[in-house]
């Protein structure tokens, strides 16, 4: 990329103190060496020339200044805008609850395996039982951890 078009974005993110000092360093080594352009556009030494003004630690201290000093973000101002926040919210709460029914399915699954097994071989019906808890304990988890992202998409 040629410096006409790095060294405005560069300017603008540094920000406004060294905004005064590249944009005019570029300006002025095209217009000097207008003759001397390579294909990129501009010759070595204007590149080389106006990024000599800001040093690389010198740049990046800039940027982090000026974004820790933006302002805070300006409070929702119009009904309609509220009212898309609360439809987003409501969305995804809605979307996130979707697993509560795999969590029944689940616990459905369970006890009908626990139903089936002890049919098959009564005599083992306590080991089963307590099986059967571990997995219900096991879904159930699963279902309390889907709601409570659904809670977090609504009230977060």
């Amino acid at each position: 990329m040629s410096a006409r078009f790095i060294a405005p974005k560069v300017a603008s993110l540094v920000g406004s103190t060294s905004a005064k000092v590249a944009r005019p360093v570029v300006r002025s080594s095209i217009k000097a060496s207008a003759s001397q352009r390579a294909f990129s556009g501009v010759s070595s030494t204007a590149r080389n020339n106006a990024f000599q003004t800001l040093k690389r630690q010198q740049v990046t201290s800039k940027i982090i200044s000026s974004t820790l000093n933006t302002k805070a973000a300006r409070p929702f101002s119009s009904e309609i805008a509220t009212a898309m926040v609360q439809v987003s919210q409501n969305l995804g709460m809605g979307s996130a609850a979707i697993g509560l029914g795999g969590a029944g399915i689940g616990i459905g699954m369970v006890f009908a395996a626990l139903l089936t097994a002890v049919a098959r071989n009564p005599s083992m019906r306590g080991q089963l039982f307590s099986y059967a808890i571990l997995g219900f304990a096991f879904v159930e988890a699963i279902g309390l951890f889907d709601l409570m992202v659904a809670m977090m998409c609504k009230y977060v």
